[in-house]
C-alpha cells in the first residue's frame, strides 16, 4: 500500500516538474521573475535577521556593562564591610560580587559572539544583496535580448507576409506625392506667369496713355 502511496506521489510530482518546465520554456522571464521575487523575501529576511542581531548585541553590551559596575560596587562595598568588622553585610556583599562577577564573564562571552555573528550576518547579507542586484542586471540584459528577438521577428514577418501589399501602399504614397508636387508645382508656374502678364500689361497701358 505504502509504495502505492509512493508511486503517486512520484507521478504527481513528475507531472508538476513537467509543467514547470513547459511554463518556464513558454516564459523564462516570468519564471526569472518568480526567482527574483523569492530571492528579495530571503533577502529582506536576513535584513531583519541583521537588525535584530543588532539590538542583542546592544542588549548584551548593556547588561555587560551593568553587571560590571554592580561587580565593581560590591566589590567597595565587601571592603568598607571587612574593615568596620560587619561580617553579615561582607557575606552579603562577597556572594553578590561572585555573582556579578560570573554575569560579567558570561555577558562579556555574549557580547563577544553576537559581534562575531553579526559580521558573518552582515557579509552575508551584502553578498546576498549584490547576488540580488547582479540577477536583476541579467534579467534587463534577458529582457532586452527578448525585446530585440520580438522586434526582429515581428518586423521579419510583417516583411514576409506583406511584401506585395506594403510595396503596393508604398508606390501608391509615392505616387500620391508626386502628384501633389505636380500640381502644386503647376500651380506655382501659372499663378508667377499671371502676375508677370499683368504686370507687364499694366506697364504697356501706363506707356500708351
Amino acid at each position: 500500500m505504502a509504495s502505492i502511496f509512493k508511486r503517486i506521489a512520484d507521478s504527481v510530482s513528475a507531472d508538476i516538474h513537467t509543467m514547470l518546465d513547459q511554463k518556464e520554456q513558454k516564459n523564462p522571464i516570468a519564471t526569472l521573475n518568480h526567482y527574483l521575487r523569492q530571492s528579495e523575501q530571503e533577502t529582506e529576511r536576513v535584513r531583519k535577521l541583521v537588525e535584530r542581531q543588532h539590538r542583542l548585541k546592544e542588549e548584551f553590551r548593556r547588561e555587560y556593562q551593568q553587571a560590571k559596575d554592580m561587580a565593581n560596587k560590591r566589590k567597595r562595598q565587601l571592603e568598607i564591610a571587612q574593615k568596620a568588622g560587619e561580617e553579615s553585610l561582607a557575606e552579603f556583599a562577597s556572594k553578590e560580587y561572585e555573582e556579578y562577577t560570573a554575569r560579567v564573564e558570561r555577558m562579556n562571552q555574549s557580547y563577544q559572539e553576537a559581534v562575531h555573528q553579526l559580521s558573518v550576518l552582515e557579509h552575508k547579507y551584502e553578498e546576498m544583496k549584490h547576488r540580488l542586484k547582479d540577477m536583476k542586471l541579467r534579467r534587463m540584459e534577458l529582457m532586452g535580448r527578448e525585446n530585440v528577438a520580438n522586434a526582429h521577428y515581428r518586423m521579419n514577418q510583417v516583411i514576409q507576409e506583406n511584401a506585395n501589399q506594403s510595396y503596393s501602399n508604398f508606390s501608391e504614397i509615392e505616387q500620391y506625392i508626386e502628384n501633389l508636387e505636380y500640381k502644386v508645382n503647376h500651380a506655382y508656374h501659372k499663378n508667377t506667369f499671371d502676375s508677370k502678364m499683368a504686370q507687364l500689361e499694366k506697364e504697356m497701358d501706363e506707356t500708351v496713355n
